[in-house]
């Protein structure tokens, strides 16, 4: 038997921390079924909406808990018995939407005001010991940065800024993709396309040593949608996975770059592709642009005359994407440096200020 029928949880969750998942494990534990309400009001830099959907995901491991977002423009008066009233029925009526004519027997929260709370709700109110070093929506707006690992797991996802290199081949996207990361020192992720590639080309000749067939180079491969689906799932999951480990992340290529290699090898842009582009564009595409770079035939590449056409293509493709980009060209110093200048406006002021989008 639970110890609590109908635990309850209120917070901005502004942002949402680990110290927030430690306290719904906590009442969870203790409770048959718990509603955490996420307030929110229209003055915030992350919207509401957003820090439901992260909660709710991280939630989503707890059979007996609902996550639900209330609006809540009320003043903050804890002395004051009329405001008090003001917040009381906000939290009320988002809790009967999601358990109606249940009532809550116990309020988990590390605050003091939920001590006001709890006795309006005629509730035990559990209180949940805070470290005084541990993670806390203060400290995490004024520096985000520093604290990216307090953050939980989903809002990281979401918060981090991207930076994508593309280009055609040999055009130095995956040489610049690692300089800006050292000096950004971002997370970096490299290009899945190319393993899968290598790993094509290999099974492809050990067939073709099997059958006493000469062995083939890369122009003689079929290709087929599905690769190209994968590609773009594992892609977007290594961005994902190196949001979660730092603020800032700089990706050799990403799923819109797979829609064009797409077009290129099947033909046709590649929907799916494109939509989880869409899902968390990049604050910023780079372009590795041919001029400046000798063609490197590493065997893996198709032929020199075809780099042009697909730069062109990449242009195309991002002008109507309608995200930031730029295209850099010129030596790998000169690349550098306006890659950097590019990146600036990302990496300056009040990263919590500059989450907003």
């Amino acid at each position: 038997m639970s110890e609590f029928r109908h635990g309850l949880i209120v917070g901005k969750f502004y942002p949402p921390h680990r110290g927030h998942l430690e306290l719904i494990a906590d009442a969870a534990a203790r409770c048959e079924r718990v509603a955490v309400v996420v307030a929110g009001n229209h003055d915030e830099v992350i919207g509401l909406a957003g820090r439901v959907r992260w909660v709710a995901w991280e939630c989503a491991r707890w059979a007996g808990v609902t996550v639900i977002g209330a609006v809540d423009e009320h003043p903050i008066d804890y002395e004051d018995a009329a405001v008090w009233d003001l917040h009381e029925g906000v939290f009320r009526a988002a809790v009967g939407e999601i358990a109606p004519g249940i009532r809550v027997d116990a309020v988990f929260s590390g605050e003091d005001y939920a001590d006001e709370l709890a006795r309006r709700l005629d509730a035990a109110h559990v209180r949940h010991r805070r470290d005084s070093d541990g993670p806390s929506g203060t400290r995490l707006r004024g520096d985000l940065h520093g604290c990216w690992r307090d953050l939980i797991p989903s809002a990281r996802i979401d918060l981090a800024r991207r930076v994508v290199v593309v280009g055609a081949e040999s055009t130095g996207t995956t040489t610049l993709a690692h300089d800006l990361a050292q000096i950004l020192r971002a997370g970096s992720v490299g290009e899945y396309g190319r393993a899968w590639s290598a790993a094509k080309l290999a099974e492809a000749r050990q067939l073709a040593h099997r059958d006493r067939e000469p062995e083939p180079w890369m122009d003689a491969l079929t290709w087929e949608s599905e690769e190209f689906t994968t590609i773009a799932a594992r892609q977007t999951a290594a961005i994902d996975e190196a949001c979660c480990e730092s603020p800032i992340v700089v990706a050799d290529t990403d799923a819109l770059a797979t829609s064009v290699w797409h077009e290129r090898y099947v033909g046709g842009r590649h929907p799916a592709a494109v939509e989880l582009a869409r899902a968390r564009p990049p604050d910023l595409y780079i372009l590795t642009s041919p001029d400046g770079v000798l063609f490197d035939q590493d065997g893996l590449r198709d032929g020199e005359e075809l780099r042009q056409a697909m730069h062109e293509r990449f242009v195309c493709e991002l002008e109507s994407c309608g995200d930031p980009w730029v295209v850099v060209a010129g030596s790998r110093e000169e690349r550098i440096r306006l890659a950097t200048l590019a990146c600036d406006p990302l990496l300056r002021g009040d990263l919590f200020v500059r989450v907003a989008r």
